[in-house]
């Protein structure tokens, strides 16, 4: 059985010996090859959560692991097996792009000297410049490169498109994509759930240090609701529609019915046969609506 990627066990986080926790009892486990979406509100935990991994600051309580590495008595061997993207991109100021690279490639060899280069063309990055004068957008692209161009084990991400460009951002899911198919453990922490959908296996949100939410998108798409337009020959059939279990009836007209079902659709198909459609539309499910709707049940118990 192949080693858990990322594996924590109750992992707390507080400051001073009486303050407030910022993290508690966080519990999860990301394997090889999954990608993992860790979403919150500002302040909510999430670079905290990431700080700990990496030993940056040491946990309160519980234990974590990477790649089967304890991250703390083991942690300069961690770092060997982890490409990190930091939420704010704190770069030598004085060294430009190319020189900056050239540095972090001595410290860690890329497994393919041309890789990183691959990476700045892809990204088209400024390497000439000094990083001081780059924009946040330039600067979050020579930290994707050093994030990525050693072709690590795990990648810890911290809000990885911001500054990004939209042309840059699909460059990135790429990356993400071909680092995953290598069998690369993916941790993005994100406040954007239509990003984190794009290229997460699993998603977890996280909400005043906690753990509150976690699902599959897989599980969340099996369990949206489907929203079907549908448009009858004839007056629409009403009464057997509203009927149906576990459906909602959103709009209607004399021949044009808008509705939002849950699990099996036969029943609905049933109806439909017996009368003359003329066209059955299906919108995309709403899977951030979904995600809430599961994360505020949480919440309430």
């Amino acid at each position: 059985m192949s080693v858990i990627a990322i594996d924590c066990h109750n992992l707390g986080k507080r400051y001073g010996r009486s303050g407030p926790y910022a993290l508690k009892d966080l519990s999860l486990h990301v394997r090889p090859g999954e990608v993992y979406g860790f979403l919150g509100p500002n302040g909510a935990g999430k670079t905290t959560t990431i700080r700990t991994l990496l030993n940056f600051i040491q946990p309160t309580s519980g234990h974590a692991s990477i790649m089967g590495l304890d991250i703390v008595k083991q942690s300069v061997e961690v770092k060997r097996r982890v490409g990190y993207l930091s939420g704010e991109v704190s770069l030598y100021r004085k060294l430009t792009g190319r020189q900056f690279l050239s540095y972090m490639s001595e410290l860690q060899p890329p497994k393919q000297p041309g890789y990183g280069k691959q990476l700045a063309e892809t990204f088209e990055a400024e390497l000439n410049r000094p990083l001081a004068t780059l924009s946040k957008g330039n600067r979050q692209k020579i930290g994707l490169i050093e994030a990525f161009m050693h072709e690590p084990e795990v990648l810890i991400l911290d809000e990885p498109t911001s500054g990004l460009d939209p042309l840059m951002q699909e460059e990135f899911f790429k990356l993400v994509r071909a680092a995953q198919a290598k069998g690369t453990a993916v941790f993005v922490s994100s406040h954007n759930f239509a990003e984190v959908l794009r290229m997460c296996d699993r998603v977890g949100f996280i909400r005043e240090g906690e753990l509150v939410a976690e699902e599959s998108i897989a599980s969340l798409q099996a369990k949206a609701a489907h929203s079907f337009l549908i448009t009858f020959a004839d007056k629409a059939p009403l009464a057997e529609l509203k009927r149906l279990a576990k459906t909602e009836i959103t709009s209607h007209d004399d021949h044009h019915v808008q509705v939002q079902m849950r699990g099996e659709l036969t029943p609905l198909f049933a109806i439909l046969a017996k009368h003359r459609v003329l066209k059955l539309d299906q919108a995309e499910a709403n899977l951030e609506q979904e995600f809430l709707r599961f994360y505020h049940k949480e919440k309430a118990k």
